[in-house]
């Protein structure tokens, strides 16, 4: 009998070893079409909550396809978001330019104001919760320091971090809302990536902050690192590039393997180039990652050291539903990846 129990759990720690196959196709299938720039995508159960330009928000039934948009005026404006995130109980969205306008689900299924901002150089570029009290959104820097706005009663209410709390900011410095994916939680860790190829880190859900460098390419405006993923506390990867020039696959992929302390290029000058989006593959024990941006999708099994064209399909953002689902968003659509 205590034979048979160690071959069984010999045979079940096998199978959990077996790595999952690489990929190598993608099948589309487009969920939503309107004529929006959506750049903001969360997963939220059965469905997939997006908001977009022109005050439009609203979510996909994954079961039934069905979808349900509304949108959401300011007084007389109509904000552009391109930030969202969500608690077990509620959905979040943020509008970019000043005011910019945090949203929360209100009473009788109608969005209520819960934060606003106002002011020269107020631009808001990407939101995420660590649990069901704890969030936070990052902006570009206002009156020297990168602006960052938490909250720890479950989006209730938000306050700004002062720049004394914060790490010294660089003249011009902020991040890209381009795909809600410069920042990146686990348990109390945050990881903000700004357009000056740093990396803002606080181990205790944004009370401290410390910074480090990376090798990314930050010269121009148009460069600095546009989206980070980490697998663990440890294992992370950061993509973006120059999106006028998205060819140019020079100092624009890097990894890091101690938490974020220390970046090193990796594929530098091999493809892809620009890329919007970057995402560890579920079940893929870290090896895995898939990239997208406006010129395509790309995939690597082998973290990150080479990399291969699945699509030439433009979309700006991504989440995965589990180790071969995956919705995307872009220019006028959201749709569904299937991986093989």
């Amino acid at each position: 009998m205590r034979y048979t129990f160690l071959l069984i759990v010999l045979m079940i720690s096998c199978a959990k070893s077996v790595p999952k196959s690489p990929f190598n196709s993608v099948e589309i299938e487009t969920l939503y079409t309107d004529s929006l720039s959506i750049r903001a995508v969360e997963l939220m159960g059965n469905s997939l909550a997006f908001a977009a330009n022109n005050g439009t928000f609203g979510t996909v039934d994954l079961t039934t396809g069905k979808v349900r948009a509304n949108v959401e005026k300011y007084h007389t404006s109509i904000p552009a978001f391109r930030a969202v995130a969500h608690t077990s109980t509620d959905f979040f969205m943020l509008s970019i330019e000043s005011p910019a306008l945090l949203y929360k689900t209100g009473e009788n299924g109608r969005m209520e104001l819960v934060y606003k901002e106002e002011g020269e150089g107020v631009f808001y570029d990407a939101m995420t919760f660590l649990n069901d009290k704890d969030g936070i959104a990052i902006g570009d820097s206002v009156n020297g320091c990168l602006s960052i706005i938490i909250t720890s009663d479950g989006g209730k209410t938000w306050s700004k971090l002062p720049c004394s709390q914060l790490p010294d900011g660089i003249e011009g410095e902020g991040a890209f809302a381009a795909s809600n994916t410069n920042i990146e939680t686990l348990n109390d860790n945050i990881w903000v990536a700004t357009t000056s190829g740093r990396i803002l880190f606080s181990s205790d859900k944004g009370k401290s902050w410390e910074v480090f460098k990376t090798p990314m390419k930050n010269n121009e405006p148009t460069e600095g690192i546009y989206s980070i993923d980490f697998f663990d506390e440890n294992l992370g990867f950061a993509i973006g590039g120059d999106y006028t020039k998205p060819d140019d696959s020079k100092a624009n992929k890097a990894i890091t393997k101690d938490g974020g302390k220390t970046w090193d290029l990796i594929a530098d000058g091999k493809e892809p180039g620009y890329k919007s989006c970057v995402q560890f593959v579920p079940g893929s024990n870290g090896t895995g990652l898939v990239a997208l941006g406006f010129k395509g999708i790309s995939y690597s099994s082998d973290m990150g050291a080479t990399w291969k064209e699945l699509s030439k399909e433009s979309f700006y953002t991504l989440r995965f539903k589990n180790d071969s689902v995956a919705y995307v968003a872009g220019k006028n659509r959201i749709s569904k990846l299937t991986f093989k």
